[in-house]
């Protein structure tokens, strides 16, 4: 537990050091609030609350993707990285502080779309409905923290930020977020139970007290924890032979 608090403490320092981080991963989500979701759903609670919740899941998919995607693969490319990975703690604290830095950063990322849903909507939660909320946004990050730590192993710097964007925006627009879930086009309503985003989306939503995630969805939300875990370890030991041995 030591060894991972030094970790995590010492990745998310580094990571808070380049301002630029903390804002791009809190803009996106934010941006999309206030250009889309205020003028199109801000008087109407259900609305507002349900789209609040998704753009959160935005928040969750910047910090697993961006985090872990383009920051491994530019560790990797840093002197530092060989070194620390050379020392006998093992992977696990290092696996374990990068999981806390990128729900840090998820943490840092919601708070201006709680103060948009709070002050410029109608959308409703009680203080339980938060905490579950959060709880729910923790579990829906698992997916999208892994595939960012197999996309980060698995490529170099130049190739992960490519490949981070092409998962990005197919996931978050085929997964419903940026659609009325109640009324989505045949295309998304087809798609979207395959993909972990509407996995994570329908256990936020039940959180604040809409809705029940379908089975569907999170039969698949669990086959993307397993597949995407096992591409992270997949990766972690394929660089670490090729590096090390």
């Amino acid at each position: 537990m030591a060894l991972l608090l030094t970790h995590a403490r010492y990745q998310f320092l580094e990571t808070v050091r380049v301002p630029i981080a903390l804002v791009g991963n809190a803009f996106f989500p934010a941006a999309a609030m206030l250009f889309f979701v205020v003028p199109a759903a801000g008087d109407h609670p259900v609305g507002a609350t349900i789209a609040a919740a998704s753009m959160m899941i935005f928040s969750v998919m910047t910090s697993g993707l961006f985090t872990h995607g383009i920051g491994v693969a530019e560790d990797r490319a840093q002197p530092w990285d060989p070194y620390t990975r050379t020392l006998p703690a093992g992977p696990w604290p290092r696996f374990g502080a990068r999981v806390l830095t990128a729900l840090g950063m998820t943490l840092i990322g919601i708070l201006p779309v709680l103060a948009i849903a709070v002050f410029l909507t109608e959308a409703t939660a009680t203080p339980v409905q938060l905490l579950l909320g959060l709880g729910a946004l923790v579990v829906g990050s698992i997916p999208f923290q892994l595939l960012g730590l197999f996309i980060g192993y698995a490529l170099p710097l130049k190739a992960a930020v490519a490949v981070v964007q092409l998962v990005f925006f197919p996931m978050a627009v085929g997964g419903g977020l940026l659609t009325n879930p109640m009324d989505p086009p045949a295309f998304i309503a087809a798609v979207a139970p395959f993909l972990p985003t509407r996995g994570a989306a329908e256990l936020v939503w039940a959180a604040v007290g809409y809705g029940t995630p379908r089975p569907l969805a999170m039969v698949m939300f669990g086959v993307w924890i397993v597949i995407a875990g096992a591409l992270a370890v997949w990766a972690y030991r394929r660089d670490e032979g090729r590096r090390f041995s």
